[in-house]
């Protein structure tokens, strides 16, 4: 496009900000070229957007929490009728089939819902001396809140409704590859929120180190690659900034001896290919019996022979396109990889012609031991499928990646618990994969990153504890 102005302002302090002249492109995945720009965020708007919101931060804080919760309704209620402008807009950015997209927004208004439920009691203690103590939880101040391109909207609010209702004040920052829909949704939220309570704003990857970095910062949460989450560990370490670092997985799944192949196959696939495999909770892997494995790569290869792979927009799309050039790439190449080491590529489903950034749904076996499809997080349509002859074997294979945020077991018997019991990973299902609850909490070990979101145990990472000990009169 020729016009660089942006489509959809920043939220600083209240008010509708656009930055820097030139506007950052953003591109339909589906046709590989821009359509739209966000703005652009400059040094002095990012500091002032950290200040407002600190400024806005003591008022905030010193709601009643029922206040608080009452915000967090408003929040939904003000984001509900624009349900179909967001889906559409984030099917645009991102590439996912409108069904998703809409499905994506409504989980957002819920996720707000959902959060206004939640509370953060006071605990008492009192011992047999008279003494008193009691705890509660303080907000951390301002959040830097950084969310994802595969999710941008659902991610995004996962940060900022807990964030908020534990009296913090929030600097969000979407991916440069999906600000679009998240800054509209500011637009839409400055609305409801007192000024500089929620400030959002967009840019580089360099914003984002420089916001996490900024001194007015009192807690940093962050979705996105394991390389970037380490750089904001160690940035945070300087300050001792708390932070909740949600850095993607590679999830396996381990089909246990016995288990009906054409019940479990289906579900499989599915989980295999949430958001065309863009999904930290999707299963990346897939290890089964040798002698059930023919059976495995049968029906998995006609459902991915059959997948509709398409544009978001068009009617029937069930897997659209991945979200940029690179990703696209990177796919490719672990998969070419494995081939050239010796792996065997069983189905290739079917992609549009065109430029955009599809990829065909994948089926993949006989991978070497310890390939990069096996142990890093390709994040796209690809199912590698690796036989086992012992159990033991594939909870060892499972376990020697550097992530852990999910895995599941599929079959019956005692099996499936002592099996899950051995997998080193946050989240363990048996017989589904990656459904996650806004009730219960998520996140992983190692390279998967650090803390936990989602419900109470989520809210409480937005807080600290202050303890008061009060000791009886002495004469």
């Amino acid at each position: 496009m020729g016009n660089a102005r942006p489509t959809v302002t920043m939220t600083v302090d209240g008010h509708a900000v656009e930055g820097e002249p030139t506007g950052l492109p953003v591109e339909d995945p589906a046709l590989a070229r821009p359509f739209a720009h966000a703005p652009r965020c400059t040094p002095g708007l990012l500091a002032q957007a950290v200040r407002s919101c600190g400024a806005a931060f003591p008022a905030w804080a010193a709601l009643p929490e029922s206040t608080r919760q009452e915000y967090l309704l408003a929040c939904g209620d003000a984001l509900s009728p624009y349900t179909e402008e967001l889906a559409l807009l984030l099917t645009r950015e991102q590439g996912k089939p409108l069904r998703d997209a809409r499905t994506e927004v409504r989980r957002a208004v819920d996720w707000f819902r959902h959060t206004a439920e939640l509370a953060l009691p006071v605990e008492s203690f009192t011992d047999d001396q008279g003494s008193h103590v009691t705890l509660s939880r303080a907000p951390h101040g301002v959040v830097a809140a950084v969310s994802p391109s595969n999710f941008p909207v659902i991610l995004s609010v996962c940060k900022v409704a807990p964030a908020l209702l534990a009296g913090n004040t929030v600097v969000l920052k979407p991916s440069p590859e999906t600000p679009l829909t998240v800054l509209r949704m500011g637009e839409l939220l400055r609305e409801v929120l007192p000024a500089g309570v929620l400030n959002v704003i967009s840019g580089d990857g360099s914003l984002g180190a420089a916001l996490t970095a900024s001194p007015g910062v009192g807690m940093i949460s962050f979705t996105g690659s394991p390389a970037t989450g380490r750089a904001i560990a160690r940035q945070a370490a300087e300050t001792f900034t708390p932070v909740v670092l949600e850095l993607g997985g590679n999830d396996p799944a381990i089909v246990l001896p016995g288990t009906d192949i054409a019940a479990v196959a289906g579900p499989l696939f599915h989980a295999a290919l949430v958001n065309n495999g863009q999904f930290c909770a999707a299963v990346k892997r897939v290890y089964v019996p040798r002698a059930l494995r023919e059976q495995l790569l049968d029906a998995l290869g006609g459902l991915a022979s059959s997948a509709v792979v398409g544009p978001g927009l068009t009617a029937g799309t069930e897997l659209g396109p991945l979200v940029s050039r690179a990703q696209r790439d990177t796919v490719a190449s672990m998969v070419e990889e494995a081939v050239a080491a010796g792996a065997r590529v069983t189905a290739r489903g079917k992609c549009p012609e065109g430029e955009g950034h599809f990829y065909p749904p994948t089926v993949v076996t006989d991978l070497p031991e310890g390939s990069r499809l096996e142990v890093e997080e390709q994040f796209g349509p690809v199912i590698p499928v690796i036989a086992y002859d012992e159990v033991a074997q594939a909870v060892q294979r499972a376990n020697a990646t550097p992530f852990g945020l999910g895995a599941s077991v599929w079959g019956a018997g005692e099996g499936l618990a002592t099996t899950a019991d051995a997998l080193r990973c946050g989240t363990v299902w048996l017989n589904t994969h990656g459904e996650l609850r806004h009730d219960a909490p998520f996140g992983g070990v190692g390279c998967s990153g650090t803390g936990v979101e989602y419900g109470y145990w989520g809210l409480l990472e937005y807080t600290r504890i202050t303890v008061r000990n009060a000791s009886p009169r002495t004469a």
